[in-house]
């Protein structure tokens, strides 16, 4: 048995982790340096239109903007002398293969702004030294100012932005998870022990994703989402688990103490590390990279936590024993029970009163979620300082405009596009692509060799001065029965009509075969992926969560409610959010949108956290019932029993994932403000309110379970 082994070989348990954690930790140290990118990518059509404009038309692999912004007093040429200054001085930047000028190009100029592009053969998570080499480069003037801008760089940024925020997260969450720890056990001993394991979980699970990043891109939010689960479920097992530790060692006893903890508290943290794998293993059936390393990422650190907190906790119990009360600087009042008792009292008293105010709340909550406004992270997700962000909003307000979008069209004819029929059978296609309400402008071999029809291009085809005068367009525009079509769209990337547009023309066989990218499909086929697969991950996480849960009370009914209560409080969440994000309240700055992955992020971690404190107050209640036989008695002592542990948890959770919330980062921000909300909705609203409540309703009913599978399930693993 666990409970015994661990006593008996808590040394050498100690010894290994110690040696784990130290091998572990240097790999640690080296994952900030193998994440790539935001990990916003899919295997679709937008990949392959990338693949094709690189391998057959030569485009670069990452474009950057640089952006010059003039004083009033600088006239045009002054302007155009310092551009060219500029690009001469990059010009012999490593793995520069393209600069496209507005010296040279006048849709690149506007007012007192212009941009350059400039294109590379790297791809964006390979540019760590050439955006370091071009920074050294780019230097502004007294009157102009330069701004370098772009994929690459955003992600660049994003990464250095996570780390810092991590730090500041830290700073601000661990010395608060302290006091509030103090509060709970008295001492330093027991407070400081949590904040041991919680650490230990983190370092070993960042240096076990080092070893899988060898084989797996994994994106960079990994360094928020290790450290904000892996804390807040270390210290949380190890709170519930050291509460029941000292209960236990009132008998004298360690190692009867350690082996009864194991079997309850122990129990408990198994069950909701199970929980927790399960909410978070619904992401994997998304198939786009940032939820799947993400949820890797979350299951890493899950399975460490619960490793930890079932082997490495209690050998470090057993070694320090009746120790664990010692160095006491506060002393813990047990009239504190008293209190909790007259609460639970209180409550289950009122129950239908009590579960109506639970639900109007949650309601009232749940009724901003219809405003919801979703969109992939992009410049403005980084913090407002930072020059990346700033030349990005300006390139856009200036050159781009918030309701206009790009699409490109890789279009295939039967021969080669210099044939006649197939230059007609592009003029059709052309024609019914200019009928759509939403295309402003079509770039084609066409309008770039200013010939309006198929016949007058054929005709100048032929001729070999006309087409040698062309043929540095040919090379730009066509690749044997390829070509490419740049359509101007109307409506911004992310909206609604700009991804039926592109759904509708994607994959188009008819004369001429169209594989569509661009901003617009890259974002229709996340939001596809997403949407269409969410469904599989929810009926997964819900129903596999209900069997467990069914299982370890041997009721029907306990665990239908815990799930409901679930999705409603994390509903709540995600109005909130948008009242406190789209809506600005309490000085939070205003933004247009929550990040996509956000409610996908909250909902597969809490949805296991929050069962976390379902999982330990029921087992209370459970344990109480299967001795007393009586309902309302087994409520109000699991209640009064756990309420302070459960109270503590969900503070330290609180804390440590809300430290977030002043970060700079705006999705990790939403994310840790998001989690925050719903472990404090959940450990209040629903845990101290709705679910005694309707236990008591409920009465004996609470524990029906079939005869059948009671006495198949009599002498399983589940058994206490």
């Amino acid at each position: 048995m666990l409970d015994k082994r661990t006593y008996h070989f808590r040394k050498l348990i100690i010894v290994l982790w110690v040696l784990g954690v130290v091998v572990l930790g240097t790999c640690a140290s080296k994952l900030p340096n193998i994440l790539v990118g935001d990990g916003f990518e899919t295997d679709g059509t937008y990949a392959k239109v990338q693949d094709i404009l690189k391998e057959d038309f030569k485009s670069p692999n990452s474009t950057l903007i640089l952006l010059f912004e003039k004083k009033q007093n600088v006239n045009e040429e002054e302007m155009k002398s310092f551009i060219e200054d500029t690009l001469n001085n990059i010009k012999d930047t490593k793995g520069l293969v393209e600069v496209k000028s507005p010296n040279e190009k006048k849709e690149q100029r506007k007012d007192n702004f212009a941009y350059a592009t400039l294109g590379f053969d790297k791809d964006f998570h390979d540019m760590k030294y050439i955006l370091e080499e071009l920074n050294k480069k780019i230097k502004d003037s007294k009157n102009i100012e330069v701004g370098l801008t772009g994929t690459a760089l955003v992600n660049e940024d994003l990464n250095t932005a996570s780390q810092h925020d991590l730090k500041q997260a830290e700073m601000i969450g661990l010395p608060i998870a302290l006091v509030v720890l103090l509060l709970a056990f008295g001492g330093l001993v027991a407070a400081s022990i949590p904040l041991i394991i919680g650490i230990v979980s983190v370092v070993s699970s960042m240096g076990v994703l080092y070893l899988i990043g060898q084989e797996l891109d994994l994106s960079i939010f990994v360094l928020n989402i290790v450290p904000m689960i892996g804390l807040a479920l270390g210290i949380d097992f190890s709170l519930i688990f050291i509460n029941r530790f000292r209960e236990e060692l009132k008998s004298g006893n360690i190692q009867e103490a350690i082996a009864v903890s194991v079997r309850t508290a122990g129990r408990s943290i198994a069950f909701s590390g199970l929980c927790v794998l399960l909410g978070l293993s619904g992401m994997l059936f998304i198939q786009v990279e940032i939820f799947k390393t993400v949820a890797i990422g979350g299951m890493v650190v899950v399975l460490v936590s619960v490793l930890s907190a079932l082997t490495f906790l209690p050998a470090l119990l057993a070694v320090i024993g009746k120790n664990i009360n010692s160095l006491m600087i506060i002393k813990v009042k047990e009239t504190g029970r008293n209190k909790w008792y007259s609460f639970a009292k209180f409550v289950m008293k009122r129950p239908v009163i009590m579960t109506l105010l639970g639900f109007s709340i949650l309601l009232m909550g749940v009724i901003p979620v219809s405003n919801i406004k979703l969109s992939i992270p992009d410049a403005s997700s980084l913090p407002k300082d930072y020059e990346t962000r700033t030349a990005y909003e300006k390139y856009e307000q200036e050159f781009v405009g918030k309701n206009n979008s790009e699409v490109v069209i890789i279009a295939e004819a039967n021969k080669e596009i210099t044939e006649k029929e197939s230059l007609k059978q592009i003029e059709s296609l052309i024609k019914s692509l200019k009928e759509e309400k939403i295309v402003t402008n079509i770039n084609s071999i066409f309008s770039s060799t200013k010939n309006p029809d198929s016949d007058k291009l054929y005709a100048m085809l032929q001729d070999p001065q006309a087409k040698h005068n062309i043929q540095p367009i040919l090379n730009k525009l066509v690749k044997k029965d390829k070509t490419i079509l740049t359509v101007q769209l109307n409506e911004s990337f992310d909206s609604e009509k700009a991804q039926n547009f592109v759904r509708k023309w994607d994959g188009q066989d008819g004369d001429v075969k169209l594989l569509v990218g661009g901003l617009p499909k890259f974002n229709q086929e996340i939001y596809d992926e997403i949407f269409d697969n969410i469904g599989y991950g929810l009926a997964i996480t819900l129903s596999s969560t209900f069997l467990i849960l069914m299982l370890a009370f041997r009721s029907i009914i306990i665990p239908l409610k815990a799930i409901i209560m679930n999705v409603i409080s994390l509903s709540a969440t995600f109005g909130i959010l948008v009242w406190l994000f789209q809506e600005g309240m309490f000085g939070l700055d205003k933004v247009d949108s929550i990040g996509l992955m956000i409610p996908v992020f909250i909902f597969g971690i809490v949805f296991g956290l929050s069962m976390d404190y379902e999982v330990f107050l029921i087992s209370r209640i459970h344990e109480i019932y299967e001795k007393t036989g009586d309902n309302n008695k087994a409520t109000l002592e699991g209640l009064t029993s756990t309420s302070k542990i459960i109270t503590s948890a969900a503070l330290i959770m609180i804390v440590v994932t809300g430290a977030f919330a002043f970060t700079g980062v705006v999705p990790v921000k939403q994310m840790g403000i998001g989690i925050a909300l719903s472990i404090f909705i959940d450990a209040t609203i629903v845990r101290m309110l709705i679910v005694p409540s309707l236990m008591k309703l409920m009465g004996d009913k609470n524990w029906w379970f079939p005869k059948i599978l009671k006495a198949k399930l009599k002498n399983n693993v589940f058994k206490h």
